[in-house]
């Protein structure tokens, strides 16, 4: 079974910073792309960062110079370094694997976490 697990999550005043962490566990061969969402009260899920098995990143425009997404392809990690917070970046974030191949299969998949709740407040 293959899952992803997120942590991090919390109260912060605006300004300030948190860092997400999401693990990647299972039978796991290979994965690609990692990724953050995320989705505040009434809107849909959008997506934050981006990070390829090759370390190439992607952000939405709402978080370019403030949040910043990495990987520890060892450890099976993704992170989200966010910092000058604003109280519109209050929403639950998800992680998100996308080519994901357990040992012994040839079919990939797309992974969610549960999702962590980050509340900032003005």
């Amino acid at each position: 079974q293959v899952q992803l697990v997120e942590s991090g999550g919390g109260l912060v005043q605006a300004g300030g910073s948190l860092r997400l962490s999401c693990v990647l566990s299972g039978r796991i061969f290979s994965y690609n792309v990692m990724a953050w969402y995320r989705q505040a009260p009434g809107d849909q899920r959008e997506l934050v960062a981006i990070v390829t098995s090759g370390g190439n990143t992607n952000y939405a425009d709402s978080v370019k110079g403030r949040f910043t997404i990495s990987r520890d392809n060892a450890k099976k990690m993704v992170y989200l370094q966010m910092n000058s917070l604003k109280s519109e970046d209050t929403a639950v974030y998800y992680c998100n694997a996308r080519g994901v191949l357990l040992v012994g299969s040839y079919r990939p998949l797309e992974v969610w976490g549960q999702g962590t709740l980050v509340t900032v407040s003005s």
